[in-house]
């Protein structure tokens, strides 16, 4: 999984681009997170933009867990991305390219629509789809343009999921980390009976 990761920059460069940038300082990389940072139960998820199990969560779950949880400030949570394959890469490439106050809005349209987008074997083709999905949320194709072709931040954001990986000892998506405690995916029921567990305590 790990070699799938690492090859999907280099794999990226023939798709999208023929330059390759460098830079003598890996860019900063930020999980993006919702909800209260003061809430009491902490949430990470690690999820790939191109697993199944991760979108039928989030089609299924998550939406439960946002409404009840997340948006009344019980929960903060935290989505760490894995890179399996270089679509997935470029989607997160997508879904950061609008930043901070796009990146959530961008991600529920890529798990909403993944049977879609990345159902081609043809890369250009799942660029555009993406490119597709991109400009639904308000992105400039020159923007977009930019954002794939940033080696640095790929690479960036690479070497960071694969740390973030190794520690955490994450063997597939999704998989959640509440209050520090490693899970499975589950579906909701499951999921609120440890959350309420936890702000009991």
């Amino acid at each position: 999984m790990i070699a799938l990761a690492a090859a999907a920059t280099a794999a990226m460069t023939p798709a999208l681009a023929q330059e390759t940038t460098t830079a003598t300082t890996a860019p900063a990389v930020t999980d993006y997170s919702m909800g209260s940072a003061d809430a009491k139960v902490k949430i990470v998820e690690y999820a790939s933009f191109t697993c199944p199990h991760c979108a039928n969560f989030h089609a299924t779950t998550f939406k439960d867990l946002k409404r009840d949880y997340i948006d009344t400030g019980k929960v903060h949570f935290t989505l760490r991305e894995v890179y399996f394959d270089r679509y997935g890469l470029w989607a997160a490439l997508i879904a950061r390219c609008g930043g901070e106050m796009k990146y959530f809005g961008i991600h529920d349209m890529l798990f909403d629509k993944q049977t879609e987008w990345a159902a081609s074997e043809n890369p250009q083709q799942v660029v555009e789809n993406l490119k597709t999905i991109g400009r639904a949320a308000g992105l400039e194709d020159a923007a977009m343009d930019a954002c794939l072709n940033d080696t640095a931040n790929a690479e960036a954001l690479i070497k960071q999921f694969q740390t973030n990986f190794e520690a955490d000892g994450v063997e597939g998506t999704p998989t959640l980390f509440i209050n520090g405690a490693k899970h499975g995916n589950m579906g909701f029921e499951d999921l609120k009976t440890i959350i309420e567990a936890e702000l009991a305590k």
